[in-house]
């Protein structure tokens, strides 16, 4: 998901727009993007929504409350009868707790699609989130991802959201706690809509430090995300270079070898053959 379009679900008059977007994936918010006493209304929108709507190639995220809530609990009422791809789960802090969600989700969809996990994307967006981010990682193996929450982390502890020290150390510990679990990272809401630049440099230090796309807040957000977090035309060729010299190495028995003067092994193949993948594939084989 290079791109995922957040919509409130309280505002169904966003929602074709949103799917006619060039966005990866559209999460519906049912959280924090909607008032308490708005919540019913949202929920049956995407309901109507969703159960008119033909299949579609893009991914279907929706953002429920927090576990432990009775809007979790009103959330998973719904939740069965609507076929999305990917739970975005606030607020994770206990692998226990994220297996117990799971739990949950997994009882509402065997009710509208027995044949077919979901896919758990979790927030990490507290102090304790972070420092047990490895894990929520591991928690269960619908989890596909992690997500940094920045409002909710930093704001509580008066830490500038455009700390850039704070952000790359936040960055950084998702990202290796996720790849210890073999999953995806993704960054947060950049909510200055209007500073184009500010979320395009957000997003080149997210892609340096290994995520693989970023939520967008407003349709312009979009288009930056998508050429960011896309292997450019460089990249693609370094990557074509590394997996015919490891084929060829492979074939003579080398585990090092040159590529214009870079010492190749491994680790390097695996990421080239990775730059490949994301190349060759469309966005939703890219996200799921």
């Amino acid at each position: 998901m290079r791109s995922k379009l957040f919509v409130p679900a309280s505002r169904p008059e966003l929602f074709e727009k949103a799917f006619a977007s060039e966005a990866d994936a559209v999460a519906f918010d049912i959280e924090d993007a909607v008032a308490q006493d708005q919540k019913p209304q949202a929920r049956a929108n995407l309901a109507a929504f969703l159960q008119r709507r033909p299949a579609t190639a893009k991914t279907i995220v929706m953002r429920v409350n927090a576990f432990g809530t009775e809007a979790f609990d009103a959330d998973m009422a719904v939740l069965g009868g609507l076929h999305v791809d990917v739970v975005n789960l606030p607020m994770a802090e206990e692998a226990g707790a994220v297996g117990e969600a799971i739990a949950r989700i997994a009882g509402c969809r065997s009710r509208a699609a027995p044949d077919r996990s979901l896919k758990i994307l979790l927030n990490i967006e507290t102090p304790r989130g972070l420092r047990k981010a490895a894990e929520l990682a591991a928690a269960h193996p619908w989890v596909i991802g992690l997500q940094v929450g920045y409002a909710d982390l930093l704001e509580p502890c008066g830490i500038p959201r455009r700390d850039g020290a704070a952000l790359a150390h936040v960055r950084l510990a998702v990202r290796l706690a996720a790849a210890e679990a073999g999953i995806a990272a993704y960054d947060g809401a950049f909510a200055a809509v209007s500073d184009r630049d500010g979320y395009r440099t957000e997003c080149i230090a997210a892609r340096h430090h290994g995520f693989s796309g970023k939520s967008c807040i407003h349709p312009s957000q979009i288009a930056t995300a998508n050429e960011i977090f896309a292997p450019d035309a460089d990249e693609i060729a370094w990557a074509r270079k590394v997996v015919a010299a490891a084929s060829d190495a492979e074939a003579r028995g080398i585990g090092a070898y040159l590529v214009d003067g870079h010492m190749i092994d491994k680790p390097f193949v695996e990421r080239a053959r990775a730059v490949m993948r994301m190349a060759d594939s469309d966005p939703l084989e890219r996200t799921l």
